[in-house]
């Protein structure tokens, strides 16, 4: 079928769509920025994760993070308004990243009457999957609107559970949200963690690694029905595989990638997890269910 699509779709880098998928995908990503012992790199254009967590793990490199300016956002929205009739954009949680905020003001310089922003409340991998559903629609002939409208039952959908190994990274990049809670526990715990109103929260406190992949593991599984799921990590595949081909009997739609590394920066090394929704609220347009050639994606 022909691509209709009258509207263009635009996300930033802490979506983690992997590169080549965002391309086939028509995906515009705008990069933040991460600084690493005080160089700043656009995220996963100047630096790729694997060349970032081997900084971090080998060099004992500190790391944070910057949004992208308003006017990098009107600059994206005008060069696609000269081909398309609308923008539909796409954003990490607006109590995560100042992100959402330098968008809306960026669209305010385009022509904001084209241009939707959405604070999706969501980062990284469920952020992935609903900026992949809003292509897909906006493919079918969808208008922005239209693609708004049908992204909310997503959102409410969207499941996410991810562990990491340490909660000292969102606690000194400010995501930690209602995670602090378990900061300073006497415990050796491994936290299983959520997004909840567009923060970090917890779930649960088990005292293994290997308990806190199993319970991110069942959590996923809890969800009835088909799944479209998108697993990530940060340098830790060996974990995420696991994770995916525990959900690949009833995934329709299954990636497999980094994390890139402005999201890794907060989540840190060893970090895994995953986004899950709900099959049939898809898009018929990007289900796929082989973890090989969603991991051979990766550049």
């Amino acid at each position: 079928m022909a691509d209709r699509r009258r509207v263009a779709i635009v996300t930033d880098s802490t979506a983690d769509v992997p590169p080549g998928l965002a391309d086939r995908a028509g995906i515009t990503t705008v990069p933040l920025s991460v600084i690493l012992d005080g160089r700043s790199y656009l995220d996963g254009v100047e630096i790729k994760p694997d060349a970032f967590y081997d900084q971090l793990a080998n060099q004992g490199a500190t790391a944070s993070t910057s949004q992208p300016s308003p006017g990098r956002f009107a600059e994206t929205y005008e060069r696609l308004l000269a081909d398309h009739d609308e923008v539909v954009s796409l954003h990490i949680s607006s109590r995560m990243s100042g992100t959402y905020a330098a968008a809306v003001v960026g669209a305010e310089l385009a022509g904001k009457d084209r241009v939707r922003v959405l604070d999706t409340g969501l980062v990284s991998m469920p952020l992935g999957l609903l900026v992949l559903a809003a292509s897909a629609m906006a493919a079918e002939g969808d208008s922005a609107e239209r693609i708004l409208q049908r992204l909310a039952p997503l959102q409410e959908g969207t499941r996410v559970y991810f562990m990491v190994a340490t909660l000292e990274h969102l606690r000194r990049g400010g995501r930690i949200g209602r995670a602090s809670a378990l900061v300073g526990s006497v415990l050796q715990v491994k936290p299983v963690l959520t997004i909840a109103e567009g923060q970090v929260a917890p779930l649960e406190r088990v005292r293994t690694h290997e308990r806190a992949l199993g319970r991110v593991i069942e959590l996923a599984n809890e969800l009835p029905g088909q799944v479209c799921a998108f697993v990530g990590h940060a340098a830790a595949e060996e974990a995420a595989v696991r994770i995916a081909e525990a959900l690949a009997p009833r995934a329709e739609t299954l990636i497999v990638g980094p994390l890139g590394p402005v999201v890794g920066a907060h989540a840190g090394p060893a970090a895994v997890g995953v986004g899950c929704d709900p099959a049939h609220l898809f898009p018929v347009g990007i289900k796929t269910a082989s973890i090989a050639s969603a991991r051979a994606d990766q550049p």
